[in-house]
């Protein structure tokens, strides 16, 4: 088997090694047990259940939401001749039949399906039939409400597995904190598992907080001090735009990039920044997921994310190679209270939450009991014009009523034109015999596609095939139309807009069933979140790599040595004799005076305010042998 493997991965993928970490994972995989595997971004996730998928007859299930990274994988897998397929929101249920058949009888080995999928009798019933060899459930966080980014619809993993009881999971995700860790294993039910975590920690990311107001101005000078490519990460799409454009009158490559562009936009400003033809990619949190570029030398964040979770994901793009790299996150007090604003915004009234439902409902027109897992077109600013509500309010309800499991909505992503023959050769041949008009497409898609499209769904596209035919695109999409409604084709028209998705019947928006204590559970936990943030910005006394490794409860007495907490220590450093004597003057001069201010403290022992003296102080509040009153004020605590 070890030689299978290690064949696997140099003959498919190209890799000489595993990573360590990634081999001990497969080996749990492969030895049938149940396994979490806690890997920080970049850690290689994806060959932790393609291998051991591809070494083992059948089929591997993978459950991920982000429709864009399962199309990725699917494109990439096919591209090595590995047969793969994906079920998301926006493709019609014939597709979805078909693409199910091929996965019990044409020798597919990876499925790739969004978590909302799972309940749909459609699914259920072939999924059953299918010979199942692992199920892999990607940013398994999500199934964990104390996780940041919970969703209601990865309960339903749990009872997939009773149809394949001997099937084993692997849960894989890039960040989990001790007791979302826990309750992944409870509520995937997994058979003493194997926990395998690497470290949060990465030597060679220096992470630093840089407190300004001007923050153009010093994510310039950073740019300027350290080379390579970049990732500058701002909250809208208006940011990407202005800072993008202020970077190149300053004679720095740069490009706006966020999930409102189109496919053709987003792609080709992917492959100039993959190709170095930009160096700076100033984007929204759209932007990273599943790019594996692994030389990003810097990685900006001009506006505070709202939880470590995030953070730590998108500044863990930078330096992959394991070479030096920086994460600077540019901050000041307003943000502070922005965020924690934000936060209290998240979770908005109940009522309101209803009031967008019934928005919803009549948007698209729908009755009461209608329309379980059917897709619209759904632009936001659009529907908020027509309602005349207010769209960040409506964002965050509509992210609730997805938390709640009412609605899947996914970004704008690109999904090509597909078509697939519905009639036998005999049957085709009668209708070009039958429709002279039709004859020369039906050809040129025999000829360009052959025999596959009874089988699957082919992506096709319009322009190329309409030069081939020496017609007008929109005279070709006609013929497609027709032959779609004459039933010997399914034509499924390209998609670019954003998708909303309803995971239920239709209900009577005053009778909608919310969880109103997870909902409020969840509210606090969001603000829990929004403070760690805060406080990993606000202070200057942790190293910040241990900060972080910390929150994930992995406990560290190893500064990081290069972070700006660990710099300024060194600097700031007072030697050991000096610090006693200081130490102890200190704590005489509270004990005579009762309550002082740093300044007057330092004045009464005849110190200046450098940032070494101010240290010390801060130290001895952390040992908790002097505090600061609410007045700001300090004085000696009494263990006596």
């Amino acid at each position: 088997m070890e030689d299978q493997l290690s064949h696997i991965l140099k003959q498919v993928f190209g890799f000489e090694d595993f990573r360590p970490v990634q081999k001990q994972v497969i080996d749990s995989v492969i030895s049938t047990r149940d396994t979490l595997a806690i890997l920080p971004t970049g850690g290689g996730k994806s060959l932790c259940y393609q291998i051991p998928g591809l070494a083992r007859p059948g089929i591997c299930l993978v459950v991920s939401p982000l429709i864009a990274l399962m199309k990725d994988q699917v494109d990439n897998l096919k591209a090595k001749g590995i047969k793969a397929a994906a079920i998301f929101s926006g493709m019609s249920s014939r597709e979805i039949d078909t693409t199910l058949d091929n996965c019990i009888y044409g020798d597919y080995k990876f499925l790739y399906v969004s978590p909302e999928r799972l309940k749909t009798e459609l699914f259920i019933e072939r999924f059953k039939q299918m010979n199942v060899n692992l199920i892999a459930v990607d940013e398994a966080h999500c199934i964990s409400q104390w996780g940041y980014d919970f969703r209601p619809s990865y309960l339903e993993i749990a009872k997939i597995r009773a149809y394949h009881p001997r099937v084993q999971v692997l849960a894989l995700t890039a960040s989990a904190t001790p007791e979302v860790a826990r309750d992944i294993q409870e509520k995937l039910e997994m058979n003493s598992p194997k926990v395998i975590q690497q470290s949060f920690a990465r030597k060679n990311l220096s992470y630093s907080v840089r407190q300004v107001e001007n923050k153009l101005e010093k994510g310039v000078e950073i740019l300027n001090k350290i080379p390579g490519t970049a990732i500058w990460y701002v909250r809208n799409r208006q940011g990407t735009h202005q800072i993008a454009k202020s970077l190149q009158q300053l004679g720095i490559s740069a490009s706006p990039y966020h999930a409102g562009l189109s496919n053709e936009e987003r792609s080709s400003r992917q492959e100039a920044w993959k190709k170095n033809q930009i160096r700076v990619m100033v984007s929204t949190n759209a932007f990273g997921m599943g790019i594996d570029k692994p030389d990003v030398r810097v990685v900006l964040h001009s506006d505070l994310p709202e939880n470590l979770e995030n953070y730590y994901q998108e500044a863990g793009r930078a330096g992959r190679d394991g070479a030096k790299a920086f994460a600077v996150l540019m901050a000041n007090e307003q943000d502070f209270e922005q965020v924690m604003n934000r936060s209290a915004l998240v979770y908005p009234p109940i009522e309101y939450l209803r009031k967008v439902y019934q928005c919803l409902a009549n948007y698209f027109q729908l009755a009461v009991g209608t329309n379980l897992m059917s897709s619209f077109d759904f632009v936001i600013s659009d529907f908020c014009d027509t309602y005349q509500l207010g769209v960040l309010e409506t964002f965050y309800a509509l992210k609730v009523l997805e938390e709640e499991g009412f609605i899947e909505l996914s970004e704008s992503f690109y999904v090509p034109s597909r078509i697939h023959f519905l009639v036998n050769p005999t049957r085709l041949y009668e209708v070009q015999i039958a429709h002279a008009k039709l004859d020369p497409v039906i050809k040129v898609l025999l000829r360009t596609y052959g025999g596959n499209l009874f089988s699957e769904y082919l992506k096709i596209q319009e322009n190329k095939l309409a030069k081939v035919l020496e017609m007008k695109e929109s005279e070709l999409v006609k013929a497609l139309r027709q032959l779609h409604q004459m039933e010997v084709l399914d034509y499924d028209q390209k998609k670019d807009q954003p998708q909303l998705t309803f995971l239920t019947q239709r209900y009577d928006a005053g009778k909608l069933p919310l969880n109103f204590q997870r909902i409020q559970a969840r509210k606090e936990l969001t603000m829990e979140k929004a403070k760690s943030m805060v406080e990993y910005a606000h202070q200057g006394r942790i190293c910040r790599s241990r900060f972080i490794q910390g929150y994930f409860g992995e406990s560290s007495t190893a500064d990081c040595g290069i972070c700006d907490v660990c710099l300024s220590k060194k600097k700031a450093k007072i030697p050991e004799k000096v610090e006693d004597w200081l130490t102890e003057k200190i704590l005489e001069t509270l004990a005579q005076g009762g309550e002082l201010s740093e300044s007057d403290l330092l004045e009464k022992i005849n110190k200046p305010a450098t940032p070494p003296h101010l240290q010390l102080v801060r130290q001895l509040i952390d040992q908790g042998k002097i505090t600061k009153t609410k007045e700001g004020k300090l004085k000696l605590i009494n263990h006596g």
